[in-house]
């Protein structure tokens, strides 16, 4: 009698501490801006309450880590469909996108940095850039990629590792001493002095920790980003109830890491990774910032939790994808099939070469203009 009076207890504090916070936000709704939404409200009260948090983001699965970063084998082709890219990834893992890993390559007065291009969760080098490598490498730039976050079910990957191709599982901490040590490699075979990177979800979230916390700050000029989990993200919400029962002191975000992987716990509005990530401001001197992010996007939410604002002696210039553009329906998986992602990149790491943006329809799911 006494274990299921405890356990209606626990169940109950656990329902009032999430109604709490859901009645905390609705209270505060007349006070808020006009242009900032209720799941945004969400966000921001749970990357409060979570300071001092006493569950970790992956508790279940804290014994459990391991992981490693892996170089390209042959290349690609050039495929604007995501849907098409993503196929071709996963039967081709170690794939590198077209154009990528010229170690021969050296950068021009005109181009003096190389770009490396780091893929998103779940993704790889291939099924991320397929559509962007080529161009960027026509455009005059060395360009390199890489596989990071390579664990399996017992690293701590989650279970969609089981799948071949699917990489960016495992801690982010770990993966951005991967690039630190991939960047290292570019910079000695290319003589620069420095790189541009260019992230994809998560990939623009790890270049940012690396640029922190590994010894990237000097190694950077240009960080862009696409979809980056700058902030963390509800996941449309579910990420949020998640947090919030964390908060409460039942470890739900642990338990699911067992599934989703480190990567995606970590990626969470309010995780540890990302509090310590912002503590001492977004950004840091001496690195140019261009940060994009879509209306459409269904896994960084709300998109705008992209955006970074600007500490002293850094350049931020934060993009939202259709402004300008309408047609462009990108969603988190079509924006890097994005021709006019595509124009923002290369304006970003070339403006006097490539001042114009392209504005083409471009539907959710297939992307590239809606070519297979």
């Amino acid at each position: 009698m006494k274990r299921r009076t405890s356990s209606r207890s626990s169940i109950a504090a656990v329902l009032m501490g999430v109604t709490a916070l859901v009645m905390g936000v609705a209270g505060t709704g007349a006070n808020a801006a006009p242009d900032e939404s209720i799941e945004q409200q969400i966000a921001d009260r749970i990357n409060v309450a979570g300071r001092g948090a006493a569950v970790a983001d992956y508790g279940f699965s804290a014994g459990l880590s391991g992981g490693f970063a892996s170089d390209t084998a042959g290349s690609g082709p050039v495929l604007p469909s995501w849907l098409a890219a993503f196929g071709y990834g996963l039967l081709n893992p170690d794939a590198a996108p077209p154009g990528a890993n010229d170690w021969g390559c050296k950068p021009t007065a005109a181009h003096p940095r190389p770009v490396v291009l780091l893929h998103g969760t779940w993704m790889n080098a291939y099924n991320s850039f397929a559509f962007m490598s080529q161009p960027i490498k026509d455009a005059g730039f060395c360009t390199f990629a890489f596989n990071y976050g390579r664990s399996n079910p017992a690293q701590g990957g989650g279970l969609p590792p089981v799948l071949p191709g699917v990489m960016g599982t495992s801690t982010i901490e770990d993966s951005a001493k991967q690039l630190a040590t991939f960047v290292d490699r570019v910079l000695a075979a290319t003589g620069a002095p420095a790189v541009d990177l260019i992230g994809y979800s998560q990939g623009g979230a790890m270049a940012n920790w690396y640029t922190k916390f590994d010894g990237g700050a000097d190694k950077v000029q240009h960080l862009i980003t696409f979809g980056a989990t700058h902030h963390g993200s509800t996941i449309d919400g579910i990420a949020a109830l998640g947090r919030a029962i964390n908060n409460i002191g039942v470890d739900v975000v642990g338990a699911s890491s067992i599934v989703v992987g480190h990567a995606v716990a970590e990626q969470t509005v309010g995780s540890d990774f990302v509090n310590q990530l912002n503590a001492n401001g977004d950004t840091i001197p001496g690195i140019d910032y261009t940060i994009v992010g879509t209306r459409y996007d269904e896994i960084m939410t709300p998109y705008n939790l992209t955006f970074l604002r600007p500490t002293r002696g850094a350049s931020v210039q934060n993009i939202t994808l259709q402004d300008g553009c309408e047609t462009d329906f990108s969603d988190h998986q079509t924006l890097m099939y994005s021709p006019r992602a595509l124009s923002i990149a290369l304006r970003a790491l070339d403006p006097a070469g490539h001042s114009n943006l392209a504005c083409t329809f471009n539907p959710w799911l297939i992307g590239g203009g809606g070519h297979l």
